[in-house]
């Protein structure tokens, strides 16, 4: 977005009052700021500039689950699970998309949609999860990475420093980037990420393919260890919770897509302003002020939205499945080159790289360690970044003074003095989370174990999650509207999909416990 379509975005020229009954008469309305933005190109390439928060959410997954839950069912139980890895990505695929589809159809956050539910208990439940995940999920982010550098300068180069010093090192610098950029400096990284991380292992996969056979395990169950092998269920627990991301990561992709400000985020106060859309109050929530109803625009205005709407969905469906595609290669070539091999410790990125050496050759090593350094590091900034976000938007949406000074990028000079403005709470939370993080490193250096509980823990939230980005969509998005509202087929999927993931859940629960 310029500058320019910014400030004619702040003008408005249609009285209010003349614009909201045009809207309630079902007339077209007609607002000239709109019509002046420039159609997005929708050609490929310049479709990836305009992807975002979808590479945020894959980069944010592609790490500790790939490189360590995934290479860990691999070695330990060969192709036997592959096939739950294609469960985890179609059982939760619209669980993130709705997340995806209710921010670029109201230009809203689903935090804020939180706001309507009961006494806004789902926003207390979110904000209290989230500060322990900002502790012990982040710890097992910044372990993968200092996993990666254990192995290379302590191991391979013979340097004298243990995990926890490089885990603090990784978290400070992690969050020097994010406290010292805006998003688009985190949305630049990650792309550069992505294209180092998809181009090695696509390298190393290709060299020398798994068996075409082999591949029937998506489906099929393993002739010795059928569907469901003694003693999978962490890592079965860990795939369903984190594969390819936690769900609650669904909530951050929400908080990305309003800072790129592109598309319905940037048009809200727009459409608001000229009765186009209703003017939500957090503390006094109604839903349907959250609803957007594009079919008043002008046809040049329903385009504008409609592409970026696309825009949104292809980057979250590309992020996707390019991230299903590399969590299953790492599953495949571990089940190749390490199985069976009881993967686990600080010396697991070593197990690891046996697969790139293995498989092409020694000089693979420094290969496998970018690839490997470019996705646990990209998810550790994406959370120090997302989680801090996240309490932020709880707190905008629960307390008065800091729903007044609310706002993460280009704060106020009143907002940056006061404590409990969202920018102050966002960077506050994220130095809490470096420093809960590497404490728990320190006292407890065993990255396998600390990810597969982060995961299960993930997993345990996730149905209430999935429930409301999917209800909020339902509720908010006007079921005339073909083109935001959800179809029948995908309705009748994603609550099929919610119940498996929910009764899969359930049955974690019971088994592990009872």
């Amino acid at each position: 977005m310029s500058d320019s379509n910014q400030g004619v975005l702040d003008a408005g020229s249609m009285p209010r009052d003349e614009a909201r009954a045009g809207a309630q008469g079902g007339k077209t309305v007609h607002i000239p700021e709109i019509e002046k933005l420039e159609l997005p190109d929708m050609s490929p390439i310049s479709m990836f500039k305009h992807f975002g928060p979808g590479l945020l959410l894959m980069m944010t997954g592609i790490g500790t689950s790939h490189l360590v839950t995934a290479p860990v069912a691999g070695g330990t139980f060969s192709f036997a699970l592959l096939w739950s890895v294609l469960l985890a990505y179609v059982m939760k695929y619209y669980g993130f998309q709705m997340s995806f589809r209710f921010t670029n159809a109201t230009g809203k956050s689903v935090m804020d949609a939180m706001c309507t539910t009961k006494g806004k208990w789902a926003i207390w439940y979110v904000l209290f999860v989230t500060i322990a995940q900002c502790a012990l999920g982040q710890a097992s982010r910044v372990v993968a990475t200092a996993a990666v550098l254990y192995f290379f300068f302590s191991e391979h180069l013979g340097w004298g420093l243990e995990l926890w010093h490089y885990g603090v090192f990784v978290g400070v610098t992690a969050c020097a980037l994010v406290l010292s950029g805006q998003y688009k400096t985190l949305e630049t990284v990650t792309k550069i990420f992505v294209i180092l991380l998809v181009l090695t292992t696509l390298f190393v996969f290709f060299w020398n393919p798994p068996a075409l056979s082999d591949f029937s395990f998506f489906i099929m169950p393993h002739p010795e260890f059928g569907y469901y092998p003694p003693g999978s269920l962490l890592i079965l627990a860990a795939f369903l919770g984190l594969l390819p991301t936690g769900l609650d990561v669904a909530l951050q992709s929400s908080e990305w897509g309003k800072a790129k400000k592109a598309g319905m985020p940037m048009l809200r106060k727009t459409l608001e302003e000229h009765g186009v859309a209703g003017k939500f109050d957090s503390f006094n929530p109604r839903a349907e002020d959250l609803t957007v109803h594009v079919n008043k625009l002008s046809p040049h205005g329903q385009e504008y939205c409609r592409r970026w709407f696309k825009i949104g969905n292809m980057d979250f469906a590309f992020g996707h499945w390019v991230s299903f595609v590399i969590a299953s290669i790492f599953m495949m070539l571990a089940a190749m080159y390490l199985y069976p091999s009881d993967v686990k410790g600080r010396a697991v990125m070593g197990e690891l790289a046996r697969m790139f050496t293995e498989s092409i050759g020694p000089g693979m090593m420094y290969v496998f360690i970018l690839g490997a350094l470019a996705a646990t590091y990209s998810t550790a900034i994406n959370y120090f970044d997302g989680w801090p976000r996240v309490v932020g938007a709880c707190c905008r949406n629960l307390f008065r003074k800091t729903a007044d000074l609310s706002g993460i990028e280009d704060p106020s000079p009143q907002a940056k003095k006061a404590w409990y403005s969202e920018h102050n709470i966002y960077r506050i939370t994220i130095i809490y989370s470096l420093l809960a993080s590497t404490a728990i490193i320190y006292g407890f250096e065993r990255p396998v174990f600390l990810v597969l509980i982060a995961s299960a823990m993930t997993l345990l939230f996730s149905p209430v999650i999935f429930y409301y980005m999917f209800k909020f969509c339902l509720n908010v998005i006007p079921k005339t509207d073909k083109i935001y509202y959800p179809g029948h087929l995908v309705r009748n999927f994603t609550w099929l999909c919610f119940v498996l993931f929910t009764a899969a859940t359930l049955l974690v629960i019971y088994v592990k416990f009872f």
